[in-house]
C-alpha cells in the first residue's frame, strides 16, 4: 500500500515538472518568436553552459543576434520547436559570417583598447 501512495507522489512531482517546463518553454518561444518577427526570421543554435542550463543563441535574417538561456536542454529544444525555430548544430562560420555587430560590441570585445569599459582588477 505504501508503494502506490510512493508512486502517486512521484506522479504528481513528474507532472508538475513538466508543467514547469512547458511554461517556461512558452515564454522563450514567445521571446524567440519577437525577436524572429523583429529581424526578418531567425536561426538558432543550442549551447550547453553548464550548471546554468543551455544558452539559445539567435541570429536574425538581418544579422541581429541575441541569446537566452534555458534551464536545461530540453528546455531550450522544446522553446525552439515550439517556435518553430530553425536549430544549427554547429555555430560554424556561415552562421558567424551573418551575425553583424555594432559598436558597442566591438569596444566591449577590445576593451581598455578603443576605449571601452575596463576590466575590474581583482
Amino acid at each position: 500500500m505504501a508503494d502506490t501512495a510512493d508512486t502517486a507522489g512521484a506522479a504528481d512531482t513528474a507532472g508538475s515538472a513538466d508543467k514547469k517546463q512547458d511554461r517556461t518553454a512558452a515564454k522563450l518561444a514567445k521571446q524567440i518568436g519577437a525577436f524572429a518577427r523583429e529581424h526578418g526570421g531567425a536561426e538558432g543554435h543550442l549551447a550547453h553552459i553548464g550548471q546554468a542550463g543551455t544558452r539559445i543563441v539567435l541570429v536574425g535574417a538581418d544579422g541581429g543576434w541575441g541569446d537566452l538561456v534555458a534551464p536545461t536542454h530540453d528546455t531550450a529544444r522544446l522553446a525552439a520547436e515550439k517556435a518553430g525555430l530553425a536549430l544549427q548544430e554547429e555555430f560554424d562560420g556561415e552562421l558567424a559570417a551573418r551575425v553583424r555587430t555594432g559598436p558597442y560590441e566591438w569596444t566591449r570585445m577590445a576593451g581598455i583598447q578603443l576605449g571601452g569599459p575596463a576590466n575590474p582588477t581583482a
